[in-house]
């Protein structure tokens, strides 16, 4: 008996300090330091000002955006303080609203003052849009799920009381990811709807562009569509192909002048996007900077091994020309607190785009397939505007039958698709192991939600009007064009590493298709931006396309409305995720990884994905459970043989 209970003691013991069942914040977070308090707070959620100011006045643009600015850098120093003083706010339950909160309302106070005062001053009337939202509040977790970094309440995700900067053991990264961010695009039951028909005047050629996926190392952590002129206006790390002289100091006058990556050198336009790391304990060159390890943004930094750029047209009509400078941003970098309305990046693997779309999801690739990322921009443009106060109203998405609403004009849509070899992240007793994860503002968790890609138009000698010439007569124009994509089958999970990276999942149809935003473009509702979803195309891949008639698409087309396939974390309704190649773990029956139900954003109804499941959690699960309890099943044992035996003993005497 004394043995069973040492074994029954031991056991519970153990499994309240080891990751898994029963696992303690303490452990989720090696580190020790930064383990989440009582209050549950894991970062900080503000509004977003600048979405709110749709008309400022030329004059004061260079000052607002500099207040915006302003308000980032603040949002970030909160956040750093928020997560240094995890033991303050274990010992005072008030302290993140003293503390952190309070301070930082009193700060936005001012500068939204500074904001209104700017417009008056050149003659402009102060906007009331953003009266009211110089408060921010906590974004909250469920203490007793930390461990695993699964679903709190109030939808939110844990972070396991990760805080910003540095690595906790195995080189995660102590802002996130966390497991529950991750998905086995195996399990996740198919969500890419069938592409709608095109019309007789639909514009179907494609022109392609060859500018490299940055092997030099262009790098900074500017943004100058939306911080010109602020150093580390963006605070995290972007890959630049195309013109060679972007930064935050760049003019338009710069970009004539920058020089370019792209084969065609006429082609100056910039294309820039977070980059990838995987946080495997190595650092790189940012370790110490800001917008790198200063701010979270650890691990090494992932080269694209294919970057795939092309121009396609629309499915109603022709398309004009874009006007030279015009910027185009697409996704929001502040998904995860700003909510899904524009989200527009999509997450997959090779052998699977035509197939499955994430987005609020970073896909576990079985082995012979790539990541990758996709973006279709915005294809309609109001006529008159390379840009707009929020950087969104002067462009938007096509309606569900690929118009452009509300005066605006079809113009090439800009598609991207980047391809990345990933090493295999592996989920053991709720933790990734080997995350990867894109850059970005730190208060944002690295959270696959928050990926965005930016784009200026910069096309000389007459360059422009041969992409319109050739998307509008149907062919297939540019570098590479008319190539035949190889044909790559889906990659098993048992698949030998050797397989083709990168290839497209074969011409078989099933391209996936848009639905569109209910928004008419030129409105921006809440920061919606004009539209919340891609254009139904009948050429949104970044590949080359098959130049046989009819057309036939070889890759995956990108959705629109909603752009979050899965519904984003910030709903709740996270998908679940198995355990990979190399964990302890066996999945259970009956618990896929299906996307969640579809949650509708305001742009438009879901497109259904068939029958899926809830999320299912695997931590605490029978047979994980049972790998952890076998010694006190042992001991339990012991004690019954022991009790039974004093009793025949008792009764023999």
């Amino acid at each position: 008996m004394l043995g069973g209970g040492g074994l029954v003691a031991a056991n519970v013991y153990a499994s309240a300090t080891e990751g898994g069942f029963g696992e303690s914040a303490q452990q989720s977070n090696p580190s020790g330091s930064d383990q989440l308090p009582a209050s549950g707070t894991v970062t900080i959620d503000c509004p977003d000002v600048g979405q709110k100011l749709t008309n400022v006045p030329s004059a004061a643009k260079s000052q607002v955006d500099a207040e915006l600015a302003t308000l980032d850098q603040q949002i970030t120093e909160a956040y750093t303080r928020l997560a240094a003083t995890r033991q303050a706010q274990a010992n005072d339950g008030n302290y993140v609203q003293n503390a952190i909160l309070g301070p930082l309302k009193d700060k936005r106070t001012d500068v939204m003052g500074r904001i209104k005062a700017d417009y008056q001053q050149v003659g402009g009337t102060a906007p009331d849009s953003i009266d009211g939202l110089a408060n921010c509040t906590a974004m909250t977790a469920d203490p007793a799920q930390n461990a695993s970094g699964s679903q709190g309440d109030n939808g939110q995700q844990s972070t396991g009381g990760q805080a910003t900067g540095g690595q906790a053991s195995g080189g995660q990264a102590t802002g996130g990811p966390v497991a529950s961010d991750f998905v086995d695009i195996t399990t996740v039951a198919p969500n890419v709807p069938a592409k709608p028909d095109t019309t007789r005047d639909a514009s179907t050629g494609t022109f392609t562009t060859l500018c490299g996926a940055n092997a030099n190392g262009n790098h900074n952590t500017d943004n100058v569509i939306v911080a010109p002129g602020v150093a580390n206006g963006a605070h995290h790390l972007h890959d630049y192909v195309g013109n060679q002289k972007v930064d935050a100091f760049s003019s338009n006058d710069t970009f004539l002048q920058g020089g370019t990556s792209c084969e065609n050198k006429d082609d100056l336009s910039a294309y820039y996007w977070p980059v990838v790391r995987v946080q495997d304990g190595t650092q790189d060159f940012d370790q110490n900077a800001d917008g790198g390890g200063k701010e979270g943004n650890v691990g090494k930094i992932l080269v694209a091994k294919q970057a795939q750029i092309e121009y396609v047209g629309s499915p109603t009509g022709k398309v004009v020309a874009m006007p030279q400078f015009l910027r185009i941003i697409t996704g929001d970098a502040k998904a995860f607190t700003n909510g899904p309305g524009n989200a527009n990046a999509h997450w997959s693997c090779t052998g699977f785009e035509n197939k499955v779309q994430l987005t609020d999801k970073y896909p576990i690739c079985p082995q012979g397939s790539d990541v990758v990322r996709t973006f279709a921009f915005q294809s309609c443009w109001d006529g008159q505007n390379i840009d707009s106060a929020n950087h969104r109203t002067h462009v938007a998405f096509a309606d569900a039958n690929g118009n452009c609403a509300g005066g605006f004009k079809a113009i090439p849509q800009l598609t991207m698709r980047l391809v990345y070899s990933v090493p295999q992240p592996v989920i053991q007793n709720g933790q990734v192991k080997n995350a990867y994860a894109v850059d970005g503002f730190p208060e944002q968790l690295h959270k696959p939600i928050t990926d965005h890609d930016d784009f200026i138009s910069v096309m000389t000698g007459n360059l422009m009007n041969q992409v319109v010439d050739c998307i509008n007569s149907g062919r297939d124009c540019g570098a590479g064009a008319g190539e035949q994509p190889q044909d790559t089958p889906s990659p098993s999970p048992d698949a030998s590493s050797g397989g083709s990276a990168g290839a497209d999942p074969g011409n078989s149809g099933g391209e996936q298709s848009a639905q569109p935003p209910t928004t008419s473009p030129g409105t921006a509702p809440s920061g919606d931006g004009g539209g919340v979803g891609g254009d139904y195309d009948d050429h949104e891949s970044a590949t080359p396309k098959v130049s046989a008639s009819p057309k036939v698409s070889a890759s995956p087309k990108v959705s629109a409305s909603p752009k979050a396939y899965a519904t984003p974390s910030s709903a709740g309704t996270d998908a679940a995720v198995q355990p990979q190649n190399g964990s302890d773990d066996e999945p259970s029956s009956g618990s896929g990884a299906a996307v969640g139900t579809q949650t509708p954003s305001a742009g438009g109804d879901a497109p259904s994905a068939g029958s899926q499941t809830e999320p299912q959690a695997v931590t605490g699960g029978l047979a994980e459970t049972g790998t952890h309890l076998w010694p006190a099943a042992a001991g339990t044992v012991l004690m019954i043989l022991g009790l039974v035996f004093l009793l025949r003993t008792r009764r023999r005497f």
